[in-house]
């Protein structure tokens, strides 16, 4: 767990991190995330609006094994329930890691977020090369 939540410090760091309630669903409501983490003691009114922003905003919604006073710590916070992630790299890295940790639970959320990441990447490479991927039809 600790690999996890140091990547969401470096995550917050990089700029690539909100936390807080209002912030998540303003980033939900412009489409500029990938991934909400909910701490594990999070009420479920909470967990509803967190299934919400992530419907809004068509990204992967899932529970952490962690305290809201652990990724609190994580990001410089006294507690925080609810994280997002704008970043498709960094949302992939902690996918990675929590299905280390459970790979049961969270095998398909990092095998999902593991696509997105390598589609992000071609993206990246064809830009950097002027040219555009071909559309399907």
């Amino acid at each position: 767990m600790n690999k996890v939540l140091s990547l969401l410090g470096l995550a917050k760091k990089a700029g690539r991190l909100e936390a807080g309630e209002e912030p998540v669903g303003t980033a939900a409501r412009v489409h500029g995330i990938r991934l909400i983490l909910l701490a594990s003691d999070a009420a479920d009114n909470t967990a509803r609006r967190a299934e919400r922003f992530a419907e809004e905003g068509a990204c992967l919604c899932a529970r952490i094994p962690a305290t809201k006073e652990q990724l609190g710590g994580a990001v410089g916070r006294g507690s925080c329930a609810m994280l997002a992630l704008s970043d498709v790299g960094f949302a992939s890295a902690i996918a990675d890691r929590l299905a280390e940790l459970n790979e049961e639970e969270y095998g398909a959320l990092a095998e999902r977020l593991s696509v997105k990441a390598a589609r992000a990447a071609e993206r990246k490479e064809l830009k950097k090369q002027g040219k555009r991927r071909p559309r399907k039809k």
